[in-house]
C-alpha cells in the first residue's frame, strides 16, 4: 500500500486529458491514490495523462451517456472514494443566433453528464468519507460575458447540484463541494491577453495554472476537510471581484 493522504483510495476524474483534469489526476496519484481513473473522448491526450503516473488509468468514454458511465464503472477497482466532475465544454451561444446543437452539447456535458455518472457510481461510494468535487466556474456566479449564457447556466446548475447533493448525500457520509476557477491557462484558450487585459481579468494580474486549481480539488477531498461540504470555492485570482 502506498503512503500519502489518499493512500488506498480510488479516484475518478472526468475530462482528464488536459488542463485542470490532468493536473488533478496527477495530484491525487502523487498523494498516494491507489487508482485514478481518468475519462475523456480522445485517446492520445488520455495516454499522455496516464504516462505521468503509474496509478492513472485512462478510459475513453463519453460520460454524457449511460454507456460511458458503465465503461467507467467497469474499470473501477471496487469502490470510488473521490469523484471529480471536471469534464466541460465551451461553445459560443449568443442569445440571438445560437445553434441548438451547441446548447445541447454544453448542457449535456456540464449538467446531464454529472447526473448520469453520479447515479452510476453512487452505489460504489460506500466507504465513509467519500467525496464529490465539481469543477464549476466563475462564470456561473458573477463573471458572465456575451455569448456565454448557456455555459454560465450550466455552471450555475453545477453550483446548485453541489449544494443540493451536499444535503441529500450527507446521510451516506458523502461530502460534495466545488471549485470555481476563472482565467486558468488551458489548451482551449489560444489567445494571449495583454498585461492590461490581465489586470482587468484578475487582481493578481495573471492567469492561473491548472495545478493551482488541482491543489484545492485535492484539499477539499482530504479527510482533514471533513467539516466542509456544500461549498463553492472561487479560485480566480480575484476575477469575480474585478468584475464588480
Amino acid at each position: 500500500m502506498s503512503g500519502g493522504v489518499f493512500a488506498d483510495r480510488v479516484v475518478v476524474v472526468t475530462g482528464g486529458g488536459s488542463g485542470i483534469g490532468r493536473a488533478a489526476a496527477v495530484a491525487f496519484a502523487v498523494q498516494g491514490a491507489r487508482c485514478v481513473v481518468v475519462t475523456g473522448r480522445r485517446v492520445e491526450p488520455l495516454k499522455e495523462t496516464a504516462g505521468l503516473h503509474s496509478a492513472i488509468v485512462p478510459v475513453v468514454a463519453d460520460v454524457r451517456s449511460v454507456a460511458g458511465a458503465d465503461a467507467v464503472a467497469a474499470v473501477v477497482p471496487g469502490v470510488v472514494d473521490v469523484l471529480v466532475h471536471n469534464a466541460g465544454i465551451l461553445r459560443p451561444t449568443p442569445v440571438g443566433s445560437f445553434e441548438l446543437d451547441d446548447v445541447r452539447e454544453v448542457l449535456e456535458t456540464n449538467v446531464v453528464g454529472p447526473l448520469i455518472l453520479t447515479r452510476r457510481l453512487l452505489p460504489l461510494m460506500s466507504r465513509s468519507g467519500a467525496n464529490i468535487v465539481f469543477v464549476s466556474s466563475v462564470v456561473g456566479q458573477r463573471r458572465a460575458a456575451p455569448g456565454t449564457s448557456v455555459l454560465a447556466a450550466g455552471k450555475a446548475a453545477q453550483d446548485n447540484l453541489t449544494r443540493s447533493w451536499a444535503v441529500e448525500l450527507a446521510p451516506r457520509g458523502i461530502r460534495v463541494n466545488a471549485v470555481a476557477p476563472g482565467g486558468v491557462k488551458s489548451a482551449a484558450m489560444k489567445l494571449t491577453p495583454s498585461p492590461e487585459q490581465l489586470r482587468r481579468m484578475s487582481l493578481v494580474g495573471r492567469r492561473g495554472e491548472p495545478e493551482e486549481v488541482a491543489t484545492w480539488i485535492t484539499r477539499l477531498a482530504e479527510p482533514s476537510s471533513g467539516f466542509v461540504t456544500g461549498q463553492i470555492l472561487p479560485i480566480d485570482g480575484g476575477m469575480g471581484l474585478a468584475a464588480l
